[in-house]
């Protein structure tokens, strides 16, 4: 990991970055912080939602990726649309769905106004707050959040032979060899960012077309254990104006090559980050490996890599056995760290 050389790492950054990152009073009604779509109890993500909600209770159009590990990630977004994670969070500010400022002005003139931060941008910048400076700190702090020492790490990387179990180890052969995940979640010699960082068609985004041209999408609910029904879409419609389909990477480039393609996401803490896919749709890994196991959603433009695995019970369990040795060891620093700054209540 490589910070920028205008933005050097230091302890002040961090903590003013992580109190605007919890600040809710940022927010252009004082509801909404980056916290409550990124929850640090819930892998810096929303478990409960497929995807989460935004200003005035709307439901946003993608699930909320982790911030685990995104100072590795690049460019940003599902889309890929942001390069620098300096800027970043202004697309959050700016969102009418999210944080809803009208003006990146606006943003400035609702940092400044709080006098809690002048000591701290005085501590961290020797200036008062700017666009450059938010953007900075809360850069710093973000980058702050890397969570390894897994036990594949420890196994793969550390030499200690029994810090995976059996079946994790079988699931780390398919993974890396027949079932081919490890074509786009990379797992090289000496590290695994468990991403190629580029862009897929998975064929999640396309079925998501089809089933709202054809009128039936609707929303898979888990009743009980093995017992799912699908619900129509009237029956759990979002909050808000109805989302658009979701044309992925076409949106940012404008080039049809890129319909339906989504940036591959880190495998990292996979375990602590469901509902899975960049809409949710899936509530559960073993919901994942069937879908990969299946061939996914086949059409025109699906990945390559992508086809029918021939995976039995015992493999599929192995593979989710592997996803979850990938928990970092420090993921409850994380959070304790996060939570030990104090910050205003609205209308403070």
């Amino acid at each position: 990991m490589q910070h920028p050389p205008e933005n050097p790492p230091t302890a002040a950054k961090i903590r003013l970055g992580r109190k605007l990152f919890l600040d809710r009073r940022l927010s252009r009604n004082g509801t909404l912080s980056c916290a409550m779509c990124h929850v640090p109890e819930q892998g810096f993500t929303v478990n409960e939602l497929r995807t989460a909600v935004g200003f005035e209770g709307r439901s946003l159009r993608r699930n909320a990726p982790t911030l685990l590990n995104v100072a590795h990630a690049g460019p940003l977004f599902h889309d890929g649309r942001e390069p620098a994670l300096e800027m970043q969070p202004f697309d959050v500010f700016l969102n009418p769905d999210e944080m809803a400022a009208p003006s990146l002005g606006a943003v400035v003139a609702a940092v400044a106004a709080l006098p809690d931060y002048t000591p701290l941008f005085r501590s961290a910048f020797g200036a008062p707050p700017g666009v450059e400076r938010i953007g900075a700190a809360l850069a710093t702090y973000l980058r702050s959040l890397v969570s390894g020492g897994s036990s594949f790490d420890r196994w793969r990387y550390g030499g200690e032979a029994v810090a995976l179990g059996p079946a994790a180890r079988r699931g780390f052969v398919l993974f890396a060899g027949r079932a081919g995940c490890a074509a786009c979640h990379v797992v090289g010699e000496r590290h695994a960012l468990f991403t190629d960082n580029r862009f897929h068609d998975t064929g999640v985004a396309w079925q998501q077309t089809v089933n709202r041209r054809s009128g039936i999408e609707g929303v898979a609910v888990e009743l009980a254990p093995d017992v799912t029904t699908v619900l129509p879409h009237a029956t759990v419609a979002s909050v808000g104006t109805p989302p658009r389909a979701d044309l992925g990477r076409y949106e940012v480039t404008g080039d049809p090559a890129d319909r339906w393609r989504i940036r591959t996401p880190t495998l990292r803490n996979v375990a602590l980050t469901a509902p899975y896919m960049h809409d949710g749709s899936f509530s559960s890994l073993r919901e994942v490996v069937e879908f990969y196991d299946r061939g996914a959603y086949p059409h025109e433009g699906l990945d390559p890599a992508i086809r029918p695995l021939g995976l039995g019970k015992g493999d599929r369990e192995d593979l989710v056995e592997f996803l979850q040795s990938l928990t970092g060891e420090n993921t409850d620093e994380l959070v304790r760290d996060a939570r030990s700054e104090t910050v205003g209540d609205p209308g403070d």
